[in-house]
């Protein structure tokens, strides 16, 4: 058990630390400099996609420890968050993003901010995010308290870590991105910089997130080994 328990706590830090040192410290551009671009992205590719199957591993063999015994209420909450994240993880992933990789020319255009950039200008980090603090709410044993925290906080953390490696490489084109966009999301509707147009997410984003969610939660026992919520 010990033994498990070890390979679950390195594996996160091993997640966490290999993602933060080799995006956002000096090592990338001196990576960068020797290997090149692509280069570059292919080495954090291939050790984001090792360390996260490392850590999902040892999260699967980690033995049951509970901590505490969460209530039938707090099932719900991811049950709540989790049609949001997937608008999130959709709309991010089909609208060009200033801030994704290689898509720096996209703060250039007219409207750097269109769909879903509007509630958040880090949409997949916040799906990952809310998804990650929904199943923590929802689960009180060791090995998912520690899964779930390492996620969240990656991906949170990410969204203030991509913030600053933006700004030094959007120059000027930065400001206007960030006088109509927010981190924290809906907060630069809230305050009035900028509207919300359903136009540009259109129909086809919100229904490919309720199938993405349908699918999420009618598999859960499939993948997970437990309903989303437990009678």
């Amino acid at each position: 058990m010990a033994h498990s328990v070890a390979s679950l706590v390195i594996a996160g830090v091993a997640f966490f630390g290999s993602h933060t040192l080799l995006s956002s410290t000096r090592l990338r551009g001196s990576l960068r400099d020797q290997i090149g671009e692509y280069g570059f992205l292919l080495i954090y590719s291939l050790t984001a996609l090792v360390t996260f199957a490392w850590f999902v591993l040892a999260y699967v063999r980690n033995p049951f420890i509970p901590v505490w015994t969460p209530p039938l209420w707090t099932h719900y909450v991811p049950i709540g968050l989790m049609p949001f994240a997937t608008l999130l993880l959709v709309g991010g992933y089909s609208t060009p993003n200033p801030t994704a990789v290689g898509m720096e020319r996209v703060a250039r255009a007219d409207d750097p901010a269109p769909g879903i950039l509007r509630i958040t200008r880090h949409p997949v980090m916040w799906a990952l995010g809310l998804w990650g603090v929904g199943h923590l709410t929802a689960n009180g044993d060791f090995g998912s308290m520690w899964f779930f925290s390492v996620i969240t906080a990656l991906a949170l953390i990410g969204t203030v870590l991509i913030d600053r490696k933006k700004q030094l490489a959007l120059g000027s084109n930065w400001q206007r991105l960030a006088s109509v966009t927010s981190n924290l999301p809906f907060a630069a509707l809230v305050t009035g910089r900028i509207r919300l147009r359903w136009r540009d997410i259109g129909v086809l984003r919100p229904l490919a997130a309720l199938l993405l969610y349908a699918v999420l939660f009618l598999a859960h026992p499939l993948f997970a080994g437990l309903p989303v919520i437990v009678p």
